[in-house]
């Protein structure tokens, strides 16, 4: 299917003037609750790091961690191929979102839902079962301490897989049907099970407690969701009859390449984790700090606006109308790109500083925020790359096509492997997340690339504005990065003068940043100053 349209259709269209609203009312909802949820992570964050720091027990819950990480966060998370799946299908079954699910709805949901319970149990018993396996092979360069610790958390926590595809099931058919809270919503349960678990039990040694707290949050994810999948008409009845549902097939056809896609996601991890073993000990736990920390802004920015995207961009796709995708594509990413860049410029300057008033205490000492800081920096400049491409991802999938992201990712594991083996050798810990940066912008550069098969996205105007965003956060560092040397150089960093530090180079940094892209005339920050004063004048009156 190719599109031959030549108009870019950069200006919003009148009839869908009140679907821009609604788009960027969604956007703003989740993006309130993910920093909820965000923030609520980083105390759970931060209690773990009191109670284990960065060491052997941080670190065989972390490598034994990444397993059930694939089912209740890469595969069944918002974003992942189940919840992509159900979304890409659905939307395009439900005629009217305000009557419950019709019969022919409620089937499809119950066969997909009674397969994928039974393959994700199936995988839960045997990652129990070979669970000591796993770790030797993940870790092999681990000591046998650390390999027996992370296989006895991993049995812990094999429970975890068998919710994770469910979970991601429910979270499409929510997201379907508009509700944004509770998807985003109930992955605070599992940090607020975390922190109420390991709070009480103050002498896991061994980190077992910590592991359990993981399962019963995971548990309590899945629980959360019936309530409203009910209310919404969707009764649960196994459902076997997977041989005569053409849209269960359409599903398959979807879920499978995303599914390998997001695997070979984890290959990348695994890849990592072989590298990590043979560095200092706490290598693995301070590069897991480093990713939650940027997945902070990043889950904020990329779940704010691709959540609510993503249905509009299959509804298009079936309407072929190509212009308002270029649009909505355009439009939305580019205004990911205009707060990614000033939050890039923060990291690099205050990642140390943020990370000493956040972990530093306890357990985790000044070696493990440095070990974090500098994972964190290297990382941080995949910003932007990780915007664009889980962006034309979104495209991919409305497309129905999950194997082209498939395919990129699967060539990249090789380029993984080798930068990694470069980098690390170099820089250590950096050299990691490095490889990482370098590996997520040669994925998007081609998948920018290939989405021509489909469609022409005509990328002018996102890389006219993307590079004068470049400029003015190079001009908004220097400008910054004066200032944060002229504070050290007159003030004591005690822990109040670090506080009102951040705080007013942040400050400095959005006001800076804005100035300069008023200068060069980026659309984004008068858009952004229109909506404030609006709301502000509406407040007022």
């Amino acid at each position: 299917m190719t599109d031959s349209a030549n108009n870019t259709a950069q200006e919003v269209p009148k009839t869908n003037a009140s679907k821009t609203q609604s788009l960027l009312k969604a956007a703003w909802i989740i993006a309130f609750v993910t920093i909820v949820s965000k923030l609520i992570g980083f105390l759970r964050d931060i209690v773990i790091a009191n109670f284990y720091g960065a060491g052997m027990v941080s670190d065989a819950y972390f490598y034994a961690y990444q397993i059930p990480a694939i089912s209740i966060i890469l595969l069944g998370g918002i974003g992942g191929p189940f919840h992509s799946a159900v979304v890409s299908v659905f939307s395009k079954m439900i005629p009217n979102l305000e009557e419950k699910a019709p019969d022919n709805v409620n089937k499809l949901f119950n066969t997909f839902l009674t397969s994928s319970f039974l393959v994700f149990l199936l995988l839960g018993v045997l990652v129990f079962t070979f669970s000591d396996v796993i770790m030797q092979i993940i870790i092999s360069n681990g000591s046998p301490e650390l390999i027996r610790l992370a296989s006895l958390h991993l049995k812990i926590m094999a429970p975890v897989l068998t919710v994770g595809g469910v979970v991601g099931i429910y979270y499409g058919i929510l997201i379907v049907y508009k509700e944004f809270l509770i998807p985003n919503i109930s992955p605070i349960l599992m940090s607020v099970a975390i922190i109420a678990i390991i709070s009480l039990v103050h002498n896991d040694n061994s980190g077992i407690v910590l592991a359990a707290a993981t399962t019963v949050g995971a548990l309590c994810q899945f629980v959360y969701q019936l309530p409203k999948l009910k209310q919404l008409g969707f009764k649960f009845r196994p459902n076997f009859d997977v041989m005569n549902n053409p849209q269960f097939k359409n599903i398959l056809e979807l879920l499978f390449p995303a599914i390998l896609s997001s695997t070979v996601g984890q290959v990348y991890i695994y890849v990592d984790m072989f590298f990590a073993s043979q560095l200092q000990e706490g290598a693995w736990s301070a590069i897991g700090y480093a990713n939650r920390l940027f997945q902070f802004p990043v889950g904020v920015l990329v779940t704010a606006f691709l959540v609510p995207l993503f249905p509009i961009f299959s509804k298009l796709v079936g309407e072929k109308d190509y212009d308002n995708i270029r649009y909505y594509f355009n439009k939305g990413v580019g205004l990911l790109n205009f707060v990614a860049f000033p939050i890039l410029v923060l990291i690099l300057l205050l990642s140390t500083n943020a990370i000493q008033l956040i972990f530093q205490r306890g357990a985790f000492n000044e070696v493990a925020t440095m070990m974090v800081s500098e994972a964190l920096c290297y990382l941080s400049i995949s910003i932007i790359f990780y915007v664009f491409r889980d962006s034309i991802t979104r495209v991919f999938y409305a497309f129905n096509d999950s194997r082209t992201p498939f395919l990129v990712a699967l060539s990249s594991i090789v380029i993984k492997f080798i930068l990694n083996f470069l980098f690390v050798k170099q820089l250590g810990i950096g050299g990691i997340t490095l490889s990482t940066s370098f590996v997520t912008l040669i994925n998007g550069f081609w998948l920018g690339l290939l989405i021509k098969k489909k469609m022409s996205m005509d990328y002018g105007v996102y890389f006219k504005n993307l590079f004068k965003m470049a400029v003015i956060s190079i001009a908004t560092y220097y400008v910054c990065l004066g200032a944060y040397k002229l504070w050290d150089k007159y003030f004591e960093p005690t822990q109040f003068l670090l506080i009102v530090k951040i705080i007013l180079i942040t400050l400095l940094c959005g006001v800076v940043y804005s100035i300069f892209a008023a200068v060069v005339r980026i659309p984004y920050v008068f858009e952004l100053y229109g909506r404030v004063k609006g709301k502000l004048m509406k407040f007022r009156g």
